[in-house]
């Protein structure tokens, strides 16, 4: 997860770096911005993290063909589970070319919050799914680790400004296992796929068949790693 905002050297932001988004949130803000003023005021950055939340769009529309088809193509849920990964790339890169370009804003900082919930949450819900892990109580536990997701990506938000910084500006470590890391949950998926792991056959099968408690506890490492994302006291260093 990479992670946008200005740089600074233990917690002051450098004044150059405040420049580019004080012209962004005149523009933004301006009565009379004139036409396509947001897509002017993106930087390149943004236009990437956008690339990043479009992954996961493509990623949960894919979810839903695979469970409007009849032929229920396992293809489909490669491509689901594979549209993630280059999330991941594009989510790397815009951090990179912010602080290339010298270039960070308060709006990058909240896009990359959002791409990274669609293609690191709400996506990896989406395969959960259509793989079969959707009884009622299901929805709840994955409901749960996209929430966890969320709350993980606002506390950020929050706390970024107060956690310690390297020489270059870059917080020292994450706050909580970082939402990437969902892309573990992709892979074990994916596995599940290529052995036929899915709809009836998934791991560890359903337990309370029948009943209002029904539900796959599988789901459950959904849940532990959504406990894992909003921990406080687990820090991550940053590579």
């Amino acid at each position: 997860m990479s992670k946008r905002t200005s740089s600074a050297v233990n917690g002051v932001p450098k004044p150059a770096d405040d420049e580019p988004s004080s012209k962004q949130k005149d523009l933004l803000s301006s009565p009379k911005p004139g036409h396509f003023s947001l897509i002017r005021a993106m930087h390149l950055a943004d236009l990437i993290t956008e690339l990043n939340g479009m992954c996961g769009v493509l990623s949960i529309f894919t979810s839903l063909r695979y469970m409007a088809s009849e032929a229920k193509s396992h293809s489909t849920l490669y491509l689901a589970l594979g549209f993630l990964p280059f999330g991941l790339f594009f989510d790397f890169l815009d951090g990179k070319v912010a602080r290339w370009r010298n270039k960070s804003s308060m709006m990058g900082q909240e896009l990359d919050s959002l791409a990274d919930l669609i293609s690191f949450g709400v996506a990896p819900a989406c395969v959960a799914f259509s793989i079969g892990i959707n009884t009622p109580l299901d929805h709840l536990c994955l409901t749960f680790f996209v929430l966890c997701g969320l709350t993980r990506l606002a506390r950020f938000n929050v706390t970024a400004s107060s956690i310690p910084k390297d020489a270059t500006g870059k917080a020292a470590y994450f706050e909580g296992t970082p939402i990437p890391t969902t892309l573990g949950l992709d892979g074990m998926m994916a596995w599940w796929v290529y052995n036929g792991w899915i709809n009836e056959a998934v791991p560890l099968g359903t337990w309370f068949q029948g009943s209002a408690l029904e539900f796959h506890p599988i789901v459950i490492l959904f849940m532990i790693h959504g406990c894992l994302m909003t921990s406080k006291t687990i820090h991550v260093p940053k590579p």
